[in-house]
């Protein structure tokens, strides 16, 4: 039986509380103490409305079956409200209940949610939504999650944001079965996403995208929205939609980045795209963009199907600006790099990437010291390209892949001169991977990889 309001209160008042001389300097001398809660599925949600800046609320193992509402919890940069599962053993597990999402998210700020367990029982409700009618969510990390069962049709979403979003950290998530697995932005794009970081999560087996961060008109100001040019990153993922994915009018690419406004504040935002592992969509390319963005140290396996890897073309109406693709590694049936009808105001390079492909280039593009087979030769070059994931490796093999010196205007970006696997790049190696030695094996697979 659920407690009331008043053994609420009691439970706040013999949490433990964490003394104020830990507190970060960001807290006020008159802010109340932080505290420690204890959640059950009897009791978790009127705990959470209690929530003040600074408090953790630990949900013990158990089912959850009335979702998690974080609407009007405010935390403080130093001071995050943290709603947490258990990190070992058994789970927090929060079931799906149809016409309601799972974690509801609105008008909330410095929030962590971790560790949790998200059944979808293929219901018509998303897993985590920063909601339509919320006038912000900023600030907001999804950490740890397990999310399943979300595919009843294309429109149901793992992670999703419909409302102006800023300061997002989405870490170390598995999102295995969704209609679409990340959605950020709305779909007229009035709903931006800024300055968001994507990574370490494992996105697989989606109708739909496994990410797609939409399109954005130029944006309405909010009190604490970043009006300086922002990044969005999207690092050390593992994107997979190698059975499953929508055919004919409904197939989408594993990854699709919109542009950023035209004009006013964000015109100058980019994306920036490394370390991730993108494998198979044998009905769409893997990874499409238009805007500002640089792609480097990924691997791109796509051998099925259409056989397409790597998209820079206009968008709604929209051509491609500054796109730098460089230290990729590329296996593709079809296409390697295509850049079609980009803004020619601004640059467009293909460097020093590995490809191996039917087409490897294709569009108008600067290209510079690629190193381009057909398919069928990547095994000339690689170690194991055609084995199956578990022993897939694309690192070179002795004394190949060795090419030219990276241009410096390219190496300016975060781990530029790091390969996939962040090892420095003290050798000339073209593609994603360095030499690793004689006899050393760097397999790829669909897991958790956290490289910082």
């Amino acid at each position: 039986m659920e407690k009331n309001a008043m053994a609420v209160s009691s439970l706040r008042s013999v949490a433990y509380r964490v003394p104020l001389v830990v507190l970060t300097a960001l807290s006020f001398a008159s802010a109340a103490p932080a505290a420690v809660l204890r959640g059950e599925p009897t009791d978790y949600r009127q705990l959470v409305q209690t929530l003040q800046p600074g408090d953790i609320l630990r949900l013990q193992a158990g089912v959850y079956r009335y979702g998690l509402a974080a609407h009007n919890l405010n935390g403080l940069a130093g001071r995050r409200i943290t709603i947490e599962g258990p990190a070992r053993g058994d789970s927090a597990l929060f079931l799906a209940h149809r016409g309601r999402n799972t974690i509801s998210i609105k008008n909330a700020s410095y929030i962590t949610i971790r560790n949790l367990v998200l059944d979808g029982q293929k219901l018509g409700a998303d897993g985590v939504k920063a909601e339509g009618t919320s006038r912000y969510a900023h600030h907001i990390t999804i950490e740890n999650l397990k999310i399943s069962n979300h595919d009843a049709n294309q429109q149901i979403v793992g992670i999703s944001t419909k409302c102006p979003a800023w300061s997002w950290v989405v870490r170390g998530n598995v999102i295995d079965g969704a209609g679409t697995g990340m959605y950020f932005g709305d779909s007229d794009g009035s709903a931006p996403f800024i300055g968001g970081v994507i990574e370490g999560n494992v996105v697989r087996n989606t109708i739909g995208y496994n990410i797609e961060i939409k399109q954005q008109k130029p944006r309405k100001e909010l009190a604490g929205m970043p009006r300086q040019p922002q990044v969005t990153i999207l690092r050390h993922n593992a994107f997979s939609k190698a059975a499953g994915g929508a055919t004919g009018g409904l197939a989408r690419p594993n990854v699709l980045l919109g542009y950023q406004p035209q004009k006013g504040a964000g015109r100058f935002d980019r994306y920036l795209v490394y370390g991730n592992f993108f494998y198979q969509n044998p009905t769409e390319a893997l990874f499409q963009a238009t805007g500002r963005a640089a792609i480097y140290n990924n691997a791109f396996v796509n051998t099925a199907g259409v056989g397409r890897a790597i998209m820079i073309m206009p968008h709604k109406g929209v051509a491609p600006k500054s796109i730098d693709i460089f230290h990729n590694t590329v296996l593709a049936s079809d296409i390697g790099i295509a850049v079609w009808n980009a803004n020619r105001r601004f640059q467009q390079v293909a460097e020093a990437n590995a490809i191996f492909a039917s087409t490897p280039t294709t569009g108008r593009m600067q290209r510079r010291a690629n190193i381009t087979a057909p398919l069928g030769k990547a095994s000339d070059y690689l170690r194991a390209p055609q084995a199956p994931l578990g022993r897939l490796d694309l690192s070179p093999r002795p004394e190949q892949l060795r090419g030219q010196r990276l241009a410096s205007t390219l190496r300016d970006d975060p781990a530029a001169d790091r390969d996939f696997y962040n090892t420095l790049r003290h050798k000339r190696f073209v593609g994603a991977f360095v030499y690793y030695g004689a006899g050393v094996s760097r397999p790829l697979s669909l897991r958790h990889r956290s490289v910082r």
